[in-house]
């Protein structure tokens, strides 16, 4: 149940979320006995409590081992009516309201991290699902759809984030499901492009660079920003595959498409403003194991965004393994023990991931 957890830091979790989940908080010993009877399978924990494991962690009722709450029986014919009447007042302010609560989930997971926020997440996904199958017209279909890409879109890219590769991949596959409906060619695209990273993350880049192709194939006529995007996307897989030629060529194309305008107001999930597209190409270079990163990814840390904490982080294990390549082992410490504090506060498991294969000049591993 503790998942690398030590059992006292696991109850002081809980103990912090009791309030909000109607629970009573206990003495953290009582609880560390809870834990136990837990792992020890003599006791299942409620479904209030569920949620709250569901929260520290990030994880499904699945992924944890915990039942799954059973779901409602088939609706009778006159609840099937109350739900066709509640989903006929789906108007544009609702539409507003289902963004605004995605958006505020992403603003929040740029300073703070993906495993708090992806239960949350979870929960306006049902309820755009909930509103989606139970509406009518396809003009009105279509923009719940569009909605439900996003949301989608971003709890696929938060399970990568912290590992859950299986969960990230079938976020995906409803956001493409949902861009179809939509009728958007411009979020299928941002969705495939996406799902290619599950693949990158799984060591199977050739298929990864087949998913990115057809995703900038989808995405040959939407606007520049996500062009720009897609090839940049590209390029980050190239490097990965240890071709050097095809990623520099790539991040070319997505200087040369990037707009001046780079906010969008149909593709609120991407930013390419500021540095973001310069830090993007010194991550290539760093996979490339290019000596010119080192000078590019230190010119940008100071204008950062502080908004932008996870990709602060990013930036620093950048720096760590690419000072570690140029046999500077003082500095490549330096950026490591900078990034692990970041990474321990936004909860990045796939961050943690790529510094634990730090490995230092002297042949002495990164702790």
């Amino acid at each position: 149940m503790a998942i690398g957890w030590g059992q006292e830091k696991l109850a002081k979790a809980i103990n912090d979320r009791c309030l909000g989940f109607g629970l009573t908080e206990l003495p953290i010993p009582s609880r560390k006995a809870e834990i136990s009877r837990w792992e020890n399978g003599k006791v299942i924990p409620d479904p209030p409590m569920r949620a709250i494991l569901r929260e520290i962690y990030g994880r499904t009722n699945d992924d944890l081992g915990l039942p799954t709450e059973a779901d409602p029986q088939d609706a009778s014919g006159s609840e099937l009516s109350e739900r066709l009447i509640i989903a006929r007042r789906v108007d544009a302010e609702t539409i507003a309201m289902f963004r605004n609560e995605v958006d505020g989930v992403r603003h929040s997971d740029r300073r703070f991290g993906a495993a708090k926020r992806l239960e949350q997440l979870r929960g306006h996904i049902t309820d755009i699902e909930g509103q989606l199958r139970h509406t009518l017209l396809r003009r009105e279909r279509a923009p719940l759809a569009s909605v439900l890409t996003e949301a989608s879109t971003l709890a696929g890219w938060t399970s990568l984030d912290i590992g859950a590769l299986g969960q990230a991949w079938t976020h995906y596959e409803r956001a493409k499901s949902a861009a179809l409906e939509s009728g958007s060619l411009a979020l299928l695209a941002h969705a495939t492009a996406e799902q290619a990273f599950v693949l990158v993350d799984m060591g199977n880049t050739s298929d990864a660079l087949a998913l990115f192709a057809e995703a900038r194939e989808i995405g040959e006529r939407a606007p520049r920003l996500l062009r720009a995007w897609l090839a940049a996307a590209a390029g980050e897989g190239y490097a990965i595959a240890g071709q050097p030629g095809d990623a520099l060529r790539s991040f070319d194309e997505a200087d040369a498409l990037r707009p001046s305008e780079v906010v969008h107001p149909e593709l609120p999930f991407l930013f390419l403003g500021g540095s973001h597209l310069d830090r993007w190409r010194g991550n290539a270079l760093v996979h490339l194991g290019a000596a010119e990163a080192i000078d590019q990814l230190e010119s940008l840390l100071d204008g950062m965004q502080p908004s932008f904490v996870r990709a602060r982080a990013a930036t620093l294990v950048d720096l760590a393994l690419a000072y570690a390549a140029a046999g500077d082992r003082e500095a490549a410490q330096t950026y490591a023990n900078q990034a692990r504090r970041i990474i321990s506060q936004v909860g990045s498991v796939r961050l943690r991931r790529r510094l634990e294969r730090l490995v230092l000049p002297g042949n002495s591993r990164s702790a």
